[in-house]
């Protein structure tokens, strides 16, 4: 068998994002979202943000490849989101650690909490200039369940 030599690695001028800036994505968004702020939330994308989950797919017939592209579209699903009622696996339980080189920021919501399982995510979020560029938010075992349930 015959590898294939390694892609060249991307090189980025761009400056890294300060811990602060870090920080207040990754305490802000959660804030928003569980205060369902759907201004505080928006706030953090940038206007060409791009936002990829499965649940797109699940509330939007015409997204069919999981991704919404531009500020408008992301906030039209924050707003259909914050109007459905909870579902009790949402409970926005986190421990508090997340990882960041300063352009990536990612940290889980894990499937158990003290207060039993919640909808198990991992959000991953490209980050330029303070702002959330590309969020892409990845689904565990009792996400996908939750998600096979509302696409029937």
């Amino acid at each position: 068998m015959r590898l294939s030599p390694l892609p060249e690695p991307i090189v980025t001028t761009q400056t890294p994002n300060t811990d602060a800036e870090i920080l207040h994505i990754y305490d802000r968004w959660h804030e928003s979202v569980v205060k369902r702020d759907l201004d505080g939330v928006v706030a953090l994308y940038d206007e060409h943000a791009v936002l990829e989950s499965p649940l797109v797919m699940i509330v939007s017939a015409d997204r069919q490849d999981g991704r919404l592209r531009g500020k408008d579209r992301i906030a039209a699903f924050f707003e259909q989101g914050f109007r459905s009622p909870e579902n009790g696996l949402g409970r926005w339980y986190r421990t508090g650690t997340f990882f960041s080189n300063g352009r990536l920021l990612t940290w889980e919501y894990p499937r158990e909490t003290p207060e039993g399982d919640q909808v198990d995510l991992v959000e991953v979020m490209d980050v330029e200039r303070g702002l959330i560029v590309h969020h892409r938010v990845y689904w565990g075992w009792v996400g996908v369940k939750a998600l096979l349930a509302v696409g029937r």
